[in-house]
């Protein structure tokens, strides 16, 4: 019988090819413009690194190692710089400090050249500080993400907590095959490795949705986002909410699908930080909620009084994906955009009060 030739596909190869697919889709969806491109960076270095961990593991390619090393430390820098990315509205080429973050992979370069010795240790401890800095803009909450439209914004804040858990984690995980290395020469490093390729997957997934694609997600408590207990509003933060409100009603600026914190806290001439704590504390809510609920209201007006498609209404309403439309319209009135509608209308007809919004 004649022997039969199998080709052996490692998994990472697989996670590569995702990976490619979910880039394409990316630039198809943004139309070849992208305001963030560390975040198409960092699904491309990924896709690269799948492939390397694919031929080092697979097929036990140990030359391998030093680009693989490069790679880890790149992404740890372009995780950093994508989320960062997202609190502030400056383009790249004008972030301050933006050079430095070339130095750690400068340096891994250059102890690969000269002194491989420390390599192991040096990655470790760039992770630890990527990661520590990714979990601290994590905790200041949603309204951290500032340039984030704010339709998506819950998305990319969840993104931006399973980065900073990836990225810490990446850094004891490579302590923990230090040691593996060091007392059975590597036993169990390939499940070790082939878990952490499942976490990237993780994180990639994460960067896909900040990129544009939205899922449900739950209502998020920011009424303690910078400390243990909520804190009392003062008159100033009432003056500001007052005057939002007043914003938001008369030039209806929740109708724009680009609207994030950043832009709002220009038109009321404050910082981002003052309209962020003066809503959490007077509205009990985050900035991106209290939008969605004056969209959630203008969708109920057209879903009542006109015969728009609900997508349209959508549109006009402020949402950008029906995702995010559903999930905050059920949230502010406990029912689905269409049955909403249908409820409208039978009491219309029966002459009843049309469904008030919940809460």
């Amino acid at each position: 019988m004649p022997d039969i030739f199998m080709l052996f596909v490692p998994l990472p190869f697989v996670v590569a090819v995702l990976l490619v697919v979910l880039l394409i889709q990316m630039i198809r969806r943004n139309d070849g413009s992208v305001t963030n491109p560390f975040f198409l960076a960092l699904i491309s270095v990924y896709a690269l690194q799948s492939v390397v961990i694919g031929v080092r593991w697979g097929y036990n390619m140990l030359e391998i190692l030093p680009l693989q090393a490069v790679l880890a430390v790149i992404i740890a820098t372009l995780a950093w710089l994508s989320f960062e990315g997202l609190r502030t509205e400056r383009p790249p080429t004008k972030r301050p400090l933006l050079l430095l973050h070339v130095l750690p992979t400068l340096l891994i370069i250059g102890l690969i050249a000269f002194w491989p010795a420390p390599i192991s240790l040096t990655i470790i401890v760039i992770f630890a500080g990527y990661g520590i800095a990714l979990c601290r803009l994590a905790w200041r909450g949603p309204d951290a993400l500032g340039s984030s439209r704010l339709d998506g914004v819950i998305s990319a804040y969840r993104a931006l907590q399973i980065t900073a858990f990836a990225i810490a984690s990446s850094a004891i995980i490579d302590v923990v095959i230090s040691w593996d290395f060091a007392e059975s020469g590597g036993t169990h490093s390939g499940r070790i490795v082939a878990i952490g390729n499942v976490l990237a997957m993780l994180v990639l997934g994460a960067a896909a949705t900040v990129a544009g694609t939205s899922r449900p997600e739950e209502r998020i408590d920011t009424s303690a986002e910078e400390g243990a207990l909520p804190v009392a509003p003062s008159g100033e933060d009432t003056d500001i909410a007052t005057a939002l409100d007043s914003l938001m009603q008369s030039r209806e600026l929740y109708r724009d699908v680009d609207l994030n914190l950043n832009r709002l806290a220009r038109k009321m001439g404050l910082s981002a930080r003052q309209v962020s704590t003066a809503v959490n504390r007077v509205k009990a809510m985050s900035v991106s909620q209290y939008v969605n609920d004056f969209r959630v209201k203008e969708a109920c007006r057209l879903l009542a009084d006109t015969e728009l498609s609900v997508t349209n209404v959508m549109f006009d309403a402020g949402f950008q994906t029906k995702s995010n439309f559903n999930r905050e319209f059920l949230r502010v009135t406990g029912l689905s955009p269409k049955a909403w509608r249908a409820n409208a209308l039978a009491r219309d007809n029966s002459g009843g009060t049309v469904i008030r919004l919940a809460g």
